[in-house]
Parts: C-alpha cells; sequence; structure tokens
C-alpha cells in the first residue's frame, strides 16, 4: 500500500513536472518573505539563536574550519564516484539536486535567523555533510534506463516506489536521532543539530517534489537523439529497476528503525512536554551576544584573523580539489568513458556482488578507480576482507555504445551510508585499455560463454572475434549468441571494416538503437546496419471518396512533389474510383515424370473435378487463409509446370502459398509415385521477374482505376491541354512501348511510384518488377471534348499489410498513415486490397503529372531545378529529352 501511493506520487510529479517546480519554488520564495513570523519563530530550544558573528572562541573557529573541510572533501568524493558511471546527465543532475537542496535550505535558515545570511556560515558545511546523492543519483538511474519520455515517467514512479519508503524511514530517523542533540545543555550542539534537523528536512524535500519533476523535465527537453533514440538513454542502467528490488531493505532492519523512531519520538514529547512546565523552563544566562560583548575589542584583531585564515583553508582546499577534478582526473575520465562495459569475471566457486547504490562511499584505492557502470564487484569472504583473485576483461569497443552489466548472483543491501563496511576495498579493476590484460584462452572463453551465469556479456568484444575467428560461434549467429543483438552487429563491423577498400567505409552506416530482435530470422542476416531513406508524403489522394495521405520512400528529386501535383488535380476533379479484379497469389513448381505421355496423363487428371479437389483438399489443410481457386498445368516434353493460384489473406502470401504447394505435391506422388519435384518453384509463377503469364493471367491483386479531369484543371493545373495528352499517350506509352517489345510496361513511371510506396510500407522491393505492370490509357471526354478521361490497369499487384518488412516499426507506421496496418479485422485480406487501391490510384496521379510535364515540355527543367542544378534551361516543347 505504502509503495502503490510513493509510485502515485511518483507519476504525478514526473507527469507535471513543470507545476511541480513552479509549486516549489513559490513555496519557497513563500518562505522568504514570511518577515513577520521570522522574528518570532525559532527553531532552536533557547531565547536567542547566536550569530556566526559574534563566535570568537579559537575552538569554534577550528571546529566550523574541519567541518567546512570535511563537507567540501565528501562533496568531492561525491561527485568523483558519479562521473564514473559514465552520463554527464547523472553529474549534471546530481549537481542540480545539490545547489537547490542548498537553497531550499538556505532558505529555511534565513527565515528563521530573521534574513540574517551570517547563519549560513555554519548551516551550509553541516547541510553538505548530511546530503546523501545515492537516492538521488539512483532515481536518475531510473529515468536514464528509458527509451522515451514515457518510459521515463514510468521509470520514475517505479522508482519512486522502491526508494520512496526507504528513504522517508531513513530521513525520519534521522531527524529524530539528530534531534536529540536540540534537548542537550551545550548551546553550540543544539545549533549543530538543529542544523542537521533542518538539513535532512530539506534533502527529503527536494527528493520527493522537486528533484523527480526536473529529472523529468530535463530529460523531455533534451531532443538530442542518436539515430533515432534519446542520447541520454544508457542501456548499461536498463536493469536498474530489477536490481533495486533486489536491494529492498531487509524488512527486520526496517521494523526496527520504525521501532526506535517511535521510541525517540516518546522522548523528544516528554521532553518537550516537561520543558513546557513553568518551573522546568530552562534559560541561558543571556544572550550569547552580550556575553561576548565582555570580552572588549581585544578579541577582535584575533577575531578577523582566526575568520581570514579559516577562509583561506577553506577556499584553497575548494580550489585545489576543484583543480584536480577538472583538469587531473580528466584524461582518466574520458577513458573511462571510452569503455562501454568493463566487466569482471570471477572463478567459477565465486559469486561477484553488486552494491546497490551507484555512489557508494568508498575510500580512495591506492590506484585511480575505473567505471564499472555503476556497478561495484566484490566478493563474499569470511574472516578476511581481501577481495577476490578476479580477472578483468574490459570490452574495446568504439565510443558511446552501452552494453548491460550482468545480473549479480547475490545483492549488497546496504543504503549508502557512512559505514566501516564501505571502507572495504572494491574488487581490482582492469586498466581502462583492452591492451593491458591478457585476452583468455579460447577454452576459457567457451566456458565462459556456456556458463548461464555469465554468458557471453563477461566476454569482450576482442574475445568475442577470437571466437568468431576460430569457428567456435558462427558469424552469422552472433546476433542470437550475444546478450545483445546490437553488440554482435557491431562486432561484425569491426570484423568487416579492415577488409575493406576504405576501412571507415561503414562509419556513416548506422547500426545503433534499431530493434534487431524484428529483423533476426525475418528479414535480414548479416546484419550491419540500417539503410536511413528519405520519405515524403503525397497528396491528399481522394480515393473512392476517402482522403490518403501517401508515403513515399524516395530518393528520385521531383518524384514526390509531381505526385502530389497529380493527387491536387485529381482532388479538384471530384476525385477517382478503384475497383479490385482479381485477388491470387501463385506459385508454380516443376515436376517431371517418366515420358511426355505420362505427363500428359497426370495433366488431365490434375484437371478433372476428383483431382482438383484432392489437391485442394491438400493444399488447404497448411493455412487458415490459403484457399486454391484454380490450377494452370503447361506440358514441356516430360516436365509439367502447375501454376497454384490461392488467396492469402492480408499477407503477400508467397511463404504461405508455397507450404500448401509442398503439400499438395505430396499428394500428387501419392496419386502418382513416379512424380519427380524438380523445385517448389519453376518460374511459371512468376516471382520478380517480368513475365507475360502475370501481365494476361494476374498475379497478386489485380485492381483498375479511373478519373475524369475537367478541361480547366488540366490547363490551371497540369499547364497542358486534353489533346496533348491524349496524343503522347498513344505515341509514348502505347506505341512506344509496344516497339520496344515491352511487357506490361505501357506506361510512363508506375514503376517509380510503385517502389517508393512499396519501400516506404515494407513491401518486397523485388516485386516492383511485376507490380509496375501497367497500362495508362488517355481520351477525351466531356460534351466539347475537352475533358481528360485517364485510367490506369494493373494486373499484378503483389503485396500485403503482415509479414514481413511490414513487422518493422517505421514501416508500420506508413501503413497507419493509410489505416492499412495489420490483418483486417472485419474481412480478411481487405487491408491487402485497400493497399492495392491506393497504389493503383497513387500510380494514376503520377501518370497524370509527368504526362502533362512531357507534354509541356517542364520534366527536364524541372529535374535540373530541383534534382541537379539550379542553372537556367531554355523551355522545350519536345518530348524526345524525357526517359
Amino acid at each position: 500500500m505504502l509503495a502503490r501511493l510513493f509510485r502515485l506520487h511518483g507519476l504525478l510529479v514526473a507527469s507535471h513536472p513543470w507545476e511541480v517546480i513552479v509549486g516549489t519554488l513559490a513555496l519557497t520564495v513563500c518562505l522568504m518573505s514570511m518577515n513577520s513570523l521570522a522574528t518570532s519563530s525559532q527553531m532552536c530550544s533557547w531565547n536567542e539563536c547566536p550569530n556566526v558573528e559574534e563566535k570568537v572562541h579559537s575552538s569554534d573557529i577550528i571546529i566550523l574550519t574541519v567541518t567546512r573541510c570535511m563537507a567540501i572533501v565528501y562533496i568531492y568524493f561525491q561527485f568523483k564516484n558519479l562521473r564514473q558511471l559514465g552520463s554527464k546527465y547523472i553529474l549534471g543532475i546530481a549537481g542540480l539536486f545539490t545547489v537547490f537542496s542548498s537553497f531550499v535550505f538556505s532558505t529555511v535558515v534565513i527565515h528563521f535567523f530573521g534574513k540574517e545570511l551570517t547563519g549560513l556560515n555554519e548551516a551550509l558545511p553541516f547541510f553538505l555533510l548530511l546530503i546523501d546523492l545515492s537516492k538521488a543519483c539512483a532515481l536518475a538511474k531510473f529515468a536514464l534506463s528509458s527509451n522515451s519520455q514515457e518510459e521515463v515517467r514510468e521509470n520514475i514512479s517505479q522508482g519512486m516506489a522502491i526508494l520512496g519508503p526507504t528513504f522517508t524511514l531513513d530521513a525520519l530517523v534521522e531527524c529524530l536521532v539528530i534531534g536529540v542533540g536540540t534537548m542537550s545543555d551545550v548551546p553550540q550542539l543544539e545549533i549543530m543539530c538543529c542544523f542537521g534537523c533542518m538539513s535532512v528536512l530539506a534533502n527529503y524535500f527536494v527528493f520527493m517534489t522537486f528533484f523527480p519533476a526536473c529529472v523529468s523535465l530535463v530529460l523531455e527537453l533534451s531532443r538530442e537523439s542518436r539515430e533515432g533514440r534519446p542520447i541520454w538513454q544508457l542501456s548499461h542502467f536498463a536493469r536498474v529497476l530489477a536490481e533495486e528490488e533486489d536491494n529492498k531493505p531487509n524488512p527486520v532492519t526496517q521494523r526496527v528503525k520504525i521501532i526506535m523512531s517511535l521510541g525517540l519520538a516518546l522522548v523528544h514529547a516528554h521532553s518537550r512536554l516537561a520543558a513546557e512546565h513553568p518551573g522546568q523552563n530552562r534559560t541561558v544566562e543571556g544572550p550569547i551576544a552580550k556575553r561576548l560583548e565582555s570580552a572588549g575589542g581585544t578579541m577582535l584583531p584575533l577575531k578577523l584573523t582566526s575568520m581570514d585564515l579559516e577562509q583561506v583553508i577553506t577556499l584553497g582546499l575548494a580550489l585545489l580539489l576543484a583543480v584536480k577534478y577538472v583538469f587531473f582526473e580528466q584524461t582518466e575520465t574520458e577513458s573511462s568513458l571510452s569503455l562501454k562495459s568493463p566487466i569482471i569475471s570471477s572463478p567459477p566457486p565465486q559469486k561477484p556482488r553488486v552494491a546497490a547504490d551507484c555512489c557508494r562511499r568508498d575510500l580512495p584505492a591506492p590506484k585511480p578507480p575505473n567505471t564499472m557502470n555503476g556497478t561495484l564487484a566484490t566478493t563474499s569472504t569470511s574472516t578476511s576482507s581481501a577481495v577476490s583473485d578476479s580477472r578483468p576483461s574490459p570490452e574495446a569497443d568504439t565510443a558511446f555504445r552501452e552494453t548491460e552489466a550482468p545480473p549479480a548472483a547475490s545483492v549488497d543491501n546496504s543504503h549508502c551510508l557512512p559505514s566501516a563496511a564501505d571502507s572495504l576495498a572494491p574488487t581490482p579493476r582492469s586498466p581502462q585499455s583492452s591492451s593491458c590484460s591478457e585476452a583468455r584462452t579460447l577454452e576459457e572463453c567457451m566456458a565462459i560463454l556456456s556458463d548461464p551465469q555469465r554468458g557471453a556479456s563477461f566476454l569482450s568484444d576482442k574475445e568475442v572475434m577470437n571466437l568468431v575467428t576460430s569457428r567456435k560461434i558462427l558469424n552469422y549467429k552472433l546476433e542470437a549468441v550475444l546478450d545483445t543483438p546490437e553488440r554482435g552487429v557491431a562486432i561484425r563491423r569491426d570484423m568487416l571494416s579492415p577488409k575493406l577498400p576504405v576501412r571507415s567505409a561503414l562509419a556513416s552506416l548506422p547500426y545503433k538503437d534499431y530493434d534487431y530482435s524484428k529483423v533476426m530470422g525475418t528479414c535480414c542476416e548479416n546484419v550491419i546496419g540500417y539503410m536511413p531513406v528519405p520519405v515524403g508524403v503525397a497528396g491528399p489522394l481522394l480515393l473512392d471518396e476517402k482522403q490518403f495521405h501517401v508515403p513515399m520512400a524516395t530518393t528520385e528529386g521531383c518524384l514526390v512533389a509531381s505526385t502530389n501535383r497529380g493527387c491536387r488535380a485529381l482532388s479538384m476533379s471530384g476525385g477517382c474510383r478503384s475497383r479490385i479484379l482479381g485477388d491470387s497469389m501463385t506459385r508454380g513448381p516443376v515436376v517431371r515424370l517418366p515420358s511426355a505421355c505420362r505427363a500428359a496423363e497426370v495433366k488431365g487428371w490434375l484437371e478433372t473435378s476428383d483431382g482438383f479437389r484432392m489437391i485442394k483438399e491438400a493444399f488447404n489443410h497448411t493455412s487458415r487463409f490459403a484457399r486454391l481457386e484454380k490450377l494452370l498445368v503447361s506440358v514441356a516434353g516430360r516436365n509439367l509446370y502447375i501454376r497454384f493460384q490461392s488467396q492469402t489473406g492480408d499477407a503477400m502470401g508467397m511463404n504461405m502459398i508455397s507450404k500448401g504447394t509442398e503439400q499438395a505435391l505430396q499428394r500428387l506422388q501419392q496419386q502418382y509415385p513416379d512424380v519427380q519435384v524438380l523445385a517448389v518453384s519453376g518460374n511459371y509463377c512468376t516471382d520478380k521477374k517480368s513475365a507475360a503469364i502475370n501481365w494476361i493471367m494476374g498475379r497478386g491483386k489485380s485492381a483498375v482505376c479511373e478519373a475524369t479531369v475537367p478541361a480547366k484543371v488540366v490547363q490551371e493545373v497540369l499547364k497542358s491541354s486534353t489533346a496533348a495528352l491524349v496524343e503522347l499517350n498513344i505515341n509514348k506509352n502505347l506505341v512506344g512501348s509496344a516497339m520496344a517489345g515491352s511487357i506490361g510496361g505501357f506506361n510512363a513511371h508506375a514503376a517509380n511510384i510503385v517502389a517508393a510506396i512499396y519501400i516506404a510500407c515494407g513491401q518486397d522491393p523485388a516485386q516492383t518488377i511485376g507490380s509496375s505492370n501497367c497500362i495508362t490509357q488517355m481520351e477525351a471526354a466531356g460534351p466539347d471534348g475537352e475533358d481528360l478521361y485517364i485510367s490506369c490497369s494493373m494486373p499484378s499487384i503483389e503485396l500485403g499489410t503482415v509479414g514481413g518488412g511490414t513487422n518493422l516499426a517505421p514501416q508500420q507506421a506508413c501503413l497507419q498513415m493509410l489505416g492499412v496496418q495489420g490483418s483486417s479485422s472485419s474481412e480478411p485480406g481487405e487491408n491487402a486490397r485497400q493497399l492495392a487501391r491506393v497504389v493503383c490510384g497513387t500510380v494514376l496521379a503520377g501518370e497524370l503529372s509527368l504526362m502533362a510535364a512531357l507534354a509541356a515540355g517542364h520534366l527536364v527543367k524541372s529535374h535540373m531545378t530541383h534534382n541537379r542544378s539550379k542553372a537556367k534551361l531554355p523551355e522545350t516543347n519536345s518530348s524526345e529529352k524525357t526517359a
């Protein structure tokens, strides 16, 4: 119940960062403006809190100086640990948390001291000593493990549910324990404890309100990305949720804290109630300021000298550590950040133990510490504090790639509080260079790889490359063997680059932050990256009284603009109309029989109703969508070519129909044992090749689209005339294509539009060959013969809305633009048929615009203007310069 409340609180704060930040600032300003209450409210139990200016005792000055130095050193080590995490965002967010916590605390002190800034001289050192960045760092890791802004909010709420209860109880216990000092009779101790309580409260207040809102807002405003994903996302924090869940405190410890809190609360209540009795009022001998006046003016030189010495010591230490942090540790930090996931591997009998928090207060090791992605590996020991003899194996990888840390076998439940246990030396970590650590043998690497508790994440990239070279890991199985597919792609690139004519050839080919899980086993093998292609939009296309914005992926200038002009002309003409004439995919296997006469006998049997029925039963049994409609059988000598024709639902259907064909051929062999199957595809389909059978019989979806364009639109939008367009269509698309012996190429550029839509919508680009079969016809229409009738007939549009490349997220987005993503819920195959109608309608728009440009002589000029150069060309009425 408590965790749920904190989770809802975290979700509210992360979802409304502006409101929370403004509200927190407004509350802070209100505290600063409460002058009337400032004079009557005192945090201390004495009559007047002394000002720092009036403290002249040398012991007090020494104590304050030591305290300030301790605070500076402590904050230095906190930020040093944060810098080792490999994220500038954690460092910046933690710094912001510290600054604002100091600001809030300072306003509280100013308020209770009646706007006297001298109180901050003592307050801030105690605050810096008590502030704990571990919880803030852990919450930042929750956010930085996200892939999107929505996931940032969810992870912050989950982190608040895990960290909130513990942090609340810790803050309560700290306040009660430190508050015991306010009940003593030592004024200086009461001041310190008063400051300590305010420090804890300020830290808690900021952590619960301002900090999560600020984290959410900072990451939301950081729009910079690497290949489509946020640059602040660190994959080695991806398991922080599970780790923090495992790192929850022991319930027994929590109960002890609760009981102790109740006891301390009773002690405080009893002390305060007793102090309210008139006879028990505790007074001081007078204001400390008055008592100090008796010292006379002899103490003033000592005071000024001491204060100057104190400031010199404090400022000198701060400057020294700042110089060391900025300059002398820069090389070490850059080296550590260049590695992605230095991982420690330990001997089998010993299990690595992972610390819960990212900012452990460790004593500095003799050697410079190195990053472990925010994870401290130690070994479980009984009585000895010696560290394990683990062997380092850093990954030598290209910059900016992060890999997940391996899951821990056991978890340290400490809470980043200073303790003796925190002073244990960490497990020796490897230098930040792969050349400094000797590579393990192939047998050791294979043992680690086969170990389910370690696996490939414990191997460096160099060791994985050695396993690939020795064929212990097959190159094409890298994605499946390694911990993340992206790492497999990166290693394959590293192995390929030295073999290329230009070693840096792959530098501009992106590969990071891509969902390879949808690629493996479906779309591509031996992946080395992905190819970004510009995607434009044409439209709206008014088709069958519906508007479609058509995505087109292309690198050809003017194509989208020209198609868009055609869509505009069609919309101004009332749109276009379309129909689906046929819907069936084909597969044409080739079988061999002992003789041509035997082949003719089998052909006759297949064409009978009994033969077709038996083959159909075997075929339809393989799928709930595939339904055999027709068999076309041809004989060539003793070879028999059988063209199976079947509907395939919303899938393009080649795999579906191939499976059915294979089962049907087995049934045929049962009837005729002497049938020998040569290939499940005998090019009688025909797939991805120009073929008259597809042009005549159709394949996939057969569609027709038509429109009538008024003469006014032809003249004003297309800049041409109906007569010129009709004449050009006859001489170019019909006679010209016939002269070239074209099959299905009686059009201007149908393949342009088909290829652009196919690439955008995840279709097979090679099927543009058959799918672009199209005949464009133009006729004069209307009462005066000045209107233009245009139609496009496309008998073999091969496409689908499920399977293959349609499973990839960008391609799914383009299908969603058209409202045809996935399978149709109302009627199987309707989404694919609608996509075919859109393709045909867009081809019609493209044909209309290009033919008009050719007729007006604008083609070459427009391409030179928008696609190649800015050189001015004279207008020409010739269409000989067209493609």
